[in-house]
């Protein structure tokens, strides 16, 4: 903000220029105009005197003559090459009060109606965010500072969903309903971020804002894909093939989740029609698998690790993109108490329908445990090498086994 303040103090120089020059340009006029007015009044005491003495006998009516020409001939070499005009002025005291006044009313104003908020947010964020972390900060300041733009708390409600933080997601998404209105796209998302943040359990609230949605767009993304998830935890399979089928031709031909979701509209087919040959798994199971890509993880925790932590603690695993964005593209939440444990990552477990498993080359495994239970921070972690996220998949072990770096 320095040379913002910089700037606009060279601006305020000027403005007092045009202010201050003709003050002491007036000045100036004014010493002539003085200087004028004496000669005059010298002029006149001359031919007072003149007067005077031709009245008392002494001058005669010649020298009388002579004199007042001999004084008109120096009234006139003394005011010679002073031809500057009286200016009318309003005096020395107004236009000084308006230097004062000028820079302390644009100071006001500007304080009153100004964005120097805005100027530095800008500059903020116009510095590339290294991690997630900054983002985040960033869009919570954001916030802070623009309570009422939605723009801000609908980004800052996408990045709390890749954090895996979906009940503050929820806060934001509501608060950009309240701000840009209910629209399909921000209803679809405030239900996705609720439902998560209920672990998964359906409600009348969820069903109602999903409606709603579809009701103004059939084609809304994030609201047939949560509606099929849903259907098919529920068991509720031709339902999820509905879904997931308007979902399908909803989506644009290029977009490589669109195989993905056809593997899920097979699944549940099959489900339909009692295939022998699909593995009932649990509902979170089912829901990882109806997405296509899916990563079988081993989690354990190393023995020296152990003293250190709490069965209550809670552990991130989660997956990021080996080449692309640093944000998690799928995760779930464990406690110490549940290690060693074996879980499932897949599409179904994306907090953005735009960033899937499905949608990278390789990924990196990474889990965390966190006493506060914040997912951008914890004490111990553990990572995978690369893993590629095409083809058959063996299970990716995965050891909780060092501190982590502060």
């Amino acid at each position: 903000m320095t040379d913002f303040w910089i700037a606009a103090g060279a601006l305020l120089l000027v403005a007092l220029a045009f202010l201050l020059i003709p003050i002491l340009r007036g000045r100036r006029a004014q010493a002539e105009e003085d200087r004028t007015a004496l000669n005059v009044a010298l002029y006149e005491e001359r031919l007072a005197e003149l007067v005077a003495q031709h009245g008392a006998g002494t001058l005669s009516d010649a020298q009388l003559e002579a004199g007042r020409a001999d004084a008109a001939r120096e009234l006139l070499e003394d005011t010679e090459g002073s031809d500057t005009p009286r200016i009318a002025k309003l005096g020395r005291s107004v236009p000084l009060i308006a230097a004062v006044l000028v820079p302390l009313v644009g100071y006001g104003l500007y304080m009153h109606w100004g964005a120097s908020d805005k100027v530095q947010m800008a500059r903020q964020f116009s510095e590339q965010p290294r991690t997630v972390e900054e983002m985040t900060a960033h869009l919570e300041q954001a916030v802070q500072e623009q309570p009422d733009s939605a723009e801000a708390w609908y980004f800052l409600g996408r990045t709390y969903m890749n954090q895996e933080r979906p009940g503050d997601a929820a806060k934001a998404f509501s608060r950009v309903v309240e701000i840009a209105g209910r629209q399909p796209e921000l209803l679809g998302q405030w239900a996705q971020a609720l439902y998560f943040a209920r672990d998964r359990q359906w409600s009348e609230e969820l069903q109602a804002l999903t409606d709603e949605a579809l009701q103004s767009d059939p084609q809304e993304l994030t609201s047939l894909g949560l509606l099929g998830i849903a259907a098919y935890e529920e068991s509720r399979y031709q339902d999820a093939v509905r879904f997931w089928e308007q979902l399908v031709a909803a989506l644009p031909e290029e977009d490589p989740s669109r195989e993905a979701i056809r593997g899920g509209i097979e699944r549940a087919r099959q489900q339909i029609d009692g295939d022998p040959a699909v593995e009932q798994a649990q509902p979170s199971a089912s829901a990882a698998n109806v997405a296509g890509t899916t990563l079988e993880i081993q989690v354990a925790l190393d023995p020296k690790v152990v003293a250190s932590v709490a069965p209550q603690d809670t552990v991130f695993v989660f997956a990021r993109a080996v080449s692309g964005p640093p944000v998690p593209l799928a995760a779930k939440r464990l406690t110490v108490a549940d290690l060693p444990a074996t879980i499932t990552l897949g599409d179904a477990d994306a907090m953005v329908p735009s960033l899937k498993i499905s949608s990278v080359e390789q990924v990196m495994v990474m889990a965390r445990i966190s006493r506060s239970g914040d997912a951008t921070k914890g004490e111990w972690m553990g990572q995978s090498e690369a893993v590629d996220t095409g083809g058959e998949q063996s299970a990716v072990r995965l050891v909780i086994d060092r501190a982590e770096a502060r």
